[in-house]
């Protein structure tokens, strides 16, 4: 599903128009983004949770040259299926 088939899937099941749903779409996906980059954690009871996790920096090899490399420290954004969802992927 992209975003314009998840966009009229909202629409339908809200009872909104498609430019509402992709207003509150937008904005929904804002407010993740946001959080996550102030560093807080979103938790939707049921459906999962979104949280940023930090990797250390390490060393690797260049599959190419078989050189090692320095691989930086970053963060990453993860999510937790909910055990609702996890219960209902698996049915």
């Amino acid at each position: 599903m992209n975003k314009t088939e998840l966009i009229d899937k909202i629409a339908a099941g809200a009872g909104l128009t498609k430019v509402d749903a992709k207003k509150a779409l937008d904005a929904t996906v804002a407010a993740i983004k946001d959080a996550l980059v102030a560093g807080d954690k979103i938790q939707l009871v049921g459906f999962g949770t979104f949280a940023v996790s930090e990797k250390p920096a390490r060393e690797g090899i260049n599959p190419a040259t078989k050189q090692k490399i320095k691989i930086a420290a970053k963060k990453v954004a993860k999510f937790k299926a909910g055990a609702e969802l996890a219960e209902a992927v698996n049915k």
